[in-house]
């Protein structure tokens, strides 16, 4: 933790030619705080993709370490990045029919939408990294903003980055054997364009070229949104190995000959000069012209463009990227790249550094394109934390449901109750007094008596001694 109580980020760039781990957060400005930095050689990572495990292990740890030390961090995970040649781009049209027709889209039904995209059939051995949602369509209406609308048919393009699982796997096994968790994967050049690009130029339309170690990347933007990514396997170890080769010389000499006199535009060069490079151990000195080493670097770095301006012509994009090209990386600080650019693309071309969003004060080393993806992955991973920090603190959303009330019980009153007439039965029959039997049988003979004499009266004989007929 820091003065302003937040978390320390830790961003990790494991690179072909450098392994870098940066630390830092946001101060109350909204700018980047750098508290440490720790840059070792990569030895077990050629072309954006490990191969040797232990090696790469080492470096990471290393990093890691000198990071720490200024602030005397403990760092238990990190944000990683991930290129190489086996990266690709996709564009796919995704659908999802709502359930609930009468109420608002909402994130939960956008979140749906991506998560169905993951289910895309893609080649064996191939993952989905990123998807990127593009323009939206609501029951036929294109291009709108679908929160808050009504509809029930959502559509969307969505630009698709897959790689290969082993690839991934291999990351995550490095930085785990380190002692660290990696929190999320980020494919390098959208790193390295939140670093270097600003808003206006990727809503103008702009082209970014990462050139690293082992790869070149590239990502295309266009109205605020990515519109393409590729990563093309050519970078700066294949200039070195170029002059290597054409001039006959050792790698590391080689190496240095390309930073320290190397030029990607030979009409630059006005006077040729011999440079001399130190031969090995009894024998002769060997010597280079320089315009034959900007000749050998200006022939590689035409191909690597040659194959940018495919790529773009490919998206469809060529005549929409009003903000032109921006170099960064490794290989966009040798000497007359940016003008070998403009000539050979007919595009605007600048230089990317990665100050855009560094607080006053940042050391001068970290003013460099080689920081850019390092520094992109650290803004990424500040703003992963603050979003799961700012979801955390929001109160659980109510969730209506229909609860069935219970009766009340009858059963139990109706006991109560036929108890109580029950026991006031009881209570009428002690206190009734109950009639004799005597008088009952009394009133019984009699009524019984004069109903027995009226009915013989009636069915009596007529007295023979009055009888008139008889006298």
């Amino acid at each position: 933790m820091n003065e302003l109580n937040q978390e320390i980020v830790v961003a990790l760039d494991i690179g072909t030619t450098k392994v870098c781990a940066l630390a830092g957060y946001f101060n109350k400005y909204s700018q980047v705080e750098i508290v440490g930095m720790g840059k070792v050689e990569s030895t077990g990572v050629s072309r954006g993709v490990v191969t040797n495990i232990e090696k790469t292990v080492n470096a990471i740890s290393d990093a890691i370490r000198i990071a720490s030390m200024p602030m005397r961090l403990n760092p238990k995970k990190v944000y990683v990045g991930i290129a190489g040649q086996h990266i690709k781009s996709i564009q796919h049209r995704g659908s999802y029919m709502r359930e609930n027709t009468h109420g608002e889209i909402e994130q939960k039904d956008i979140d749906k939408l991506i998560s169905d995209a993951h289910r895309l059939v893609l080649p064996p051995g191939d993952k989905i990294l990123h998807v990127f949602p593009q323009e939206y369509t609501v029951d036929g209406q294109r291009e709108v903003d679908p929160i808050g609308m009504s509809g029930t048919h959502l559509e969307a393009n969505l630009h698709i980055i897959s790689g290969q699982i082993s690839a991934s796997t291999n990351i995550y096994r490095c930085v785990e054997r380190a002692g660290l968790k990696a929190a999320n994967m980020t494919l390098e050049p959208i790193a390295s364009g939140e670093a270097v690009l600003t808003d206006e130029e990727k809503d103008a339309g702009v082209v970014l070229i990462d050139i690293g170690g082992g790869t070149t990347d590239l990502a295309i933007f266009h109205g605020g949104l990515i519109r393409h990514t590729a990563v093309i396997p050519f970078g700066g170890n294949v200039i070195t190995n170029d002059i290597k080769e054409g001039c006959s010389l050792m790698q590391q000499h080689a190496e240095k000959l390309k930073i320290m006199h190397g030029s990607a535009l030979a009409s630059t060069i006005i006077k040729d000069n011999i440079l001399v490079v130190e031969g090995l151990r009894g024998r002769d000195h060997r010597e280079v012209s320089e315009r034959n080493l900007a000749l050998i670097i200006q022939a590689r770095m035409e191909e690597i463009l040659d194959f940018v301006l495919w790529e773009i012509r490919r998206c469809g994009y060529a005549r929409k990227l009003l903000g032109g090209i921006v170099l960064t990386g490794g290989g966009a600080l040798l000497r007359g790249i940016q003008q070998l650019c403009e000539y050979h693309t007919g595009m605007h071309t600048r230089i990317g550094t990665p100050i855009e969003h560094l607080a006053q004060g940042y050391s001068r080393d970290i003013d460099s394109p080689i920081y850019a993806t390092s520094i992109g992955l650290l803004l990424k991973g500040i703003a992963e934390e603050a979003h799961l920090k700012k979801v955390q603190k929001q109160p659980p959303q109510e969730v209506e449901t229909t609860t069935r009330v219970a009766p009340p019980p009858p059963i139990t009153v109706m006991k109560q109750e036929t108890t109580v007439v029950k026991e006031v039965e009881e209570v009428a029959e002690k206190t009734t007094t109950p009639i004799p039997e005597t008088t009952t049988a009394k009133k019984k003979s009699w009524l019984d008596g004069l109903f027995d004499r009226t009915k013989s009266w009636f069915e009596a004989d007529p007295d023979r001694d009055h009888d008139p007929i008889k006298r």
